[in-house]
């Protein structure tokens, strides 16, 4: 009888240890404040480029691998997408821009390095697609902007 009363006070300990872990790790992967983060991503005034708009992206810990936004983009305007991640590095967030037809036509990942930023000019008006990925990531959690300027 003492040996069952051990054991279920040792079981008891086991499941309260897993549930507190579960639950410090969960609140610990659902701290992603990509609204701010996508609020420090702002075009500088400096740049001439004027925000249109700013995106979250929650990547959900590592659960969520791809999040998509469209957007629809004028012909003769140029486009600066910016990603902040951690700090002032873009912290794996990857952006790829598509056309209409889904054919990629920038990103932010050049020959293996992620940059913070992505310029393009706009030859067609139509929808674009702007996926965001990650690759190495810590935080899976970021924030992105869209800001344009007129050509020519």
């Amino acid at each position: 009888m003492n040996n069952r009363i051990v054991n279920l006070r040792k079981m008891k300990g086991f499941v309260f240890l897993v549930a507190f872990f579960g639950f410090a790790t969960g609140s610990v992967l659902a701290q992603c404040d990509a609204a701010s983060k996508a609020a420090g991503c702002t075009p500088s005034p400096d740049s001439g480029y004027t925000l249109i708009k700013s995106f979250a992206v929650d990547g959900k810990g590592g659960t969520k691998t791809k999040i998509e936004y469209s957007y629809v983009f004028t012909k003769g305007t140029k486009y600066l997408v910016n990603v902040c991640g951690d700090g002032s590095s873009p912290d794996g967030v990857v952006v790829t821009l598509y056309d209409k037809y889904r054919n990629k036509v920038a990103s932010n990942l050049v020959n293996g390095k992620i940059v913070k930023a992505i310029s393009y000019p706009c030859p067609a008006t139509g929808i674009y697609y702007i996926t965001y990925t990650f690759e190495k990531s810590k935080a899976y959690c970021g924030g992105s902007t869209i800001g344009f300027k007129r050509l020519g």
